[in-house]
Order: structure tokens, then sequence, then C-alpha cells
């Protein structure tokens, strides 16, 4: 048995036991280790990830065209409803206050704003047919994605291409951005040990993407749909997953 399969059958045994629904995979920016076979192309509701798979990617596109300062008061740019933020709070303001849901809807707003239409129109044109991700859509404000789209996105975001999703932004989103202030975030992912570095929008429960440029590693994991709050399958996923990581 290969590293990659002895650790890949620790993950199995552990996420069957806790919860024998949930889709999960691990790969690098050249390939998928491990992860789901049947199903792989089966739409699930993602929606608590739309900020990642979404939101983010269309900002950092936006920051890389120019048309978007992280630093610039966002009423300099006329958002609708931008009175009801904090005075001067910017868009590196409200990306360091990660999954917060009034932050998040201010930074829609933001960039439905410069994108000149709905946010997922936006992102599905510039981010997600470029990267062959035609399984994921919006559909009545739900986002919906296959397991394999987010791998194709995960891959994407520690692979040497610079399209769709500027590398850049990448690199600057995954170091911290709040100087010594706790708890200590880049712009909308947050560091989790050893240079790895995770998203999942609800503390408890629901899907997490986690991603490691140093070990050129991510995985993702997505509790089946009743499944018990997830906090303790997290930390153990992400801890057997990211644990001696086999030599790619």
């Amino acid at each position: 048995m290969t590293p990659h399969s002895e650790q890949a059958a620790r993950i199995e045994a552990l996420v069957r036991t806790a919860d024998p629904d949930a889709v999960w995979a691990t790969g690098s920016g050249d390939t998928l280790h491990h992860g789901p076979a049947d199903g792989a192309d089966t739409p699930l509701d993602v929606g608590s990830l739309i900020g990642v798979l979404a939101l983010w990617p269309v900002l950092g596109c936006l920051v890389g065209q120019g048309e978007l300062s992280l630093h610039t008061p966002l009423a300099t740019y006329g958002v609708p409803d931008a009175a009801d933020l904090p005075a001067g709070a910017t868009a590196h303001h409200l990306l360091t206050r990660g999954e917060d849901g009034p932050a998040l809807a201010a930074l829609t707003r933001l960039a439905e704003h410069l994108g000149a239409g709905p946010l997922a129109d936006y992102a599905a044109r510039r981010i997600w047919a470029p990267l062959g991700m035609a399984g994921t859509r919006a559909v009545e404000g739900t986002l919906y994605a296959p397991p394999a789209d987010l791998v194709r996105f995960l891959r994407h975001l520690l692979s040497t291409a610079d399209h769709p999703v500027p590398r850049a932004w990448t690199a600057d989103s995954l170091r911290i951005r709040t100087g010594e202030l706790t708890p200590a975030r880049g712009l909308l992912w947050h560091p989790a040990g050893s240079g790895i570095w995770a998203h999942h929008p609800r503390p408890g429960s629901g899907p997490a993407l986690w991603i490691a440029p140093r070990h050129d590693r991510w995985a993702l994991l997505l509790p089946g749909r009743a499944a018990p709050p997830s906090a303790p399958l997290r930390t153990a996923f992400r801890d057997t997953a990211f644990a001696a990581t086999p030599a790619i």
C-alpha cells in the first residue's frame, strides 16, 4: 500500500465512523489523490461556500484589473447602502472579518456594483467557466456544485496558472492580514497551523475547505445532510489529511 493509500484509508475510516454520508477529497495542484468516485459530478448544496467560490475570486479579479483597491473606503465606490457600514470601512476590513454575514453581504454589494450585475453571473463567466466548473450554478439564491468542481477550484489555487484567479490574489489572501490582532486572519481564509489555511463558514457544521501551498496540498469535507455538528470531525479530518504529508 502506498503512503497516499494508507493516508486515504485512515481518512476513510475516520469519516465513515463520524459521518457515513460525508463527501471528502484530498489532492495537490497536479492531481486528485483520493476523493469521491460515485457522485463526483452530482451537484450538492454548497450555498455556505459562496463566499469563497464566488465572492472571493471575483474580488480578486477586480483587484487584479485595477477596479478595486482593498484599502479604499467602500463609500468611495458608490456602493449601495454603504452608509450602513462603519465610517471608512474598506474591503480589506470586511475580508479580514472572516465569514461574518453582514461583511459578506456588503462585499457582495460591492462586487455586484463594480461588476454591473449579479455576483453569480460574474463568477460563472470569469471564474467557473474558465476552470471547467460546468456543474456549478446558483439556483434560486442557493449555490450548487458537484465535488468534481470543488476539486478543480482547489487544484487551480495551487497551480502555476495565473488565470482566472490571480496568483498574487491567492498569495495575498493566504497570509496574516490582521497584524497582532486575534483571531489572526487572511482575506476570507484563516490559518489552521503548519502552513494550512481554512475556510469553513459555519462554526460547528457545514462544508470546509483547506489549502496549504507550502505542502502543495488541499482537502475538502462536505458533511452529510443529516450530520451532527462537525467541528470535532473537521479538526480530526484536517489533522489526518495534512499529517506527515507524503512526498509529492
